[in-house]
């Protein structure tokens, strides 16, 4: 299987914003949801993911990242509207059960 690369937008509770490109959706999400990311989404507590997208070549992933970055607030939330109009955390149900150290363990085996 070909290896996607992936650019997701995070929300807080409160509708802060924090767009970034992975190659590994599943543990950038929880390294985020574990606080484990240093700066602005650890300070705001941005960690539920609202909106992604995934691509086949990350060139053009981090291009559409950096296109979505530039982007105002207003058409930013748009996109999450209309992908998903509830901001439901689309990554709620993925570690259900899995303990810290599982967590971890996954973060290194992908």
């Amino acid at each position: 299987m070909a290896k996607r690369f992936y650019v997701y937008i995070l929300a807080s509770r409160a509708r802060a914003l924090y767009t970034g490109a992975t190659g590994s959706l599943k543990a950038r999400v929880l390294q985020h949801k574990q606080g484990l990311v240093e700066g602005f989404t650890r300070k705001y507590r941005i960690n539920r993911l609202v909106y992604f997208e995934s691509f086949d070549k990350p060139r053009v992933a981090i291009e559409w990242e950096k296109r979505v970055k530039a982007w105002r607030r207003e058409k930013k939330v748009a996109l999450i509207d209309a992908a998903n109009p509830t901001w439901e955390d689309l990554a709620a149900d993925w570690y259900e059960g899995q303990t810290r150290q599982k967590a971890d363990s996954s973060l290194r085996s992908e």
